[in-house]
C-alpha cells in the first residue's frame, strides 16, 4: 500500500477499477472486497466504508473466507526473511519486532507458523501493531487450542481489526 493518503470524497468518486486498486490490499492479497463494496458507494464515513468491506467478506462463501485467510503471509516466516510480503505486511511485522528476531525466536515462529497450519489449514493472523512479539507468541500458543470453527471466527476478527488499520493509515475523512 502506498504512503499516500486518500480522501473519501476522493474514492466516493473515482471509477471502481481505481476504488479497486487503491484499496486492493486492505484485505490482504484480496481486491475482490474493494471491488464487491465500490457499487455501494458513497460512504459517508471511513467506518461506513469498513463496515461495508466486513460485510461483503461476511456474505462471501466460506471458500472465499478461506482464501482470503489463506492470503495472509506466515508471520516472521520465509516470506518475510525473503522480502516477498506486501508493504503493509512490512510494516506491521515490523512494527512489532518480528523483523529482528534472533536465530531461537525465528525457529520458535517457524515451529508454531508450522503446527498452526497443520491444524487449521491457513496461516496464524493477528493485528500485529496492536501486540509485540510476546504477546504474538503467547496468542499463537492459546489460539493453537481452539476448534477449527473458533480459530475462523478468531482469524476473520483479527483481519477485519487489521483492515481497519489499514484503511485509518490509507484513507483521510476529508
Amino acid at each position: 500500500m502506498a504512503a499516500v493518503t486518500l480522501t473519501l470524497e476522493a474514492l466516493n468518486r473515482v471509477r471502481a477499477a481505481e476504488f479497486e486498486r487503491a484499496l486492493g490490499e486492505v484485505f490482504e492479497r484480496s481486491p475482490w472486497v474493494a471491488g464487491r463494496v465500490a457499487p455501494a458507494r458513497p460512504f459517508a464515513t471511513v467506518e461506513d466504508l469498513h463496515a461495508a468491506m466486513v460485510a461483503a467478506v461476511r456474505r462471501a462463501s466460506r471458500d472465499e473466507r478461506l482464501a482470503l485467510l489463506r492470503a495472509h503471509p506466515d508471520l516472521a516466516g520465509r516470506a518475510a526473511r525473503a522480502g516477498a510480503l506486501s508493504p503493509a505486511s512490512v510494516a506491521e511485522q515490523s512494527s512489532a519486532g518480528l523483523d529482528r528476531l534472533d536465530d531461537a525466536e525465528f525457529a520458535r515462529f517457524g515451529r508454531l507458523n508450522a503446527a498452526y497450519r497443520e491444524k487449521f489449514g491457513f496461516p496464524f493472523i493477528i493485528a500485529v501493531r496492536r501486540h509485540d512479539k510476546h504477546a504474538i507468541l503467547a496468542a499463537f500458543e492459546t489460539r493453537l487450542l481452539n476448534t477449527s470453527e473458533q480459530e475462523i471466527a478468531t482469524a476473520l476478527a483479527q483481519v477485519f481489526e487489521i483492515a481497519r488499520l489499514r484503511l485509518d493509515w490509507l484513507v483521510s475523512a476529508r
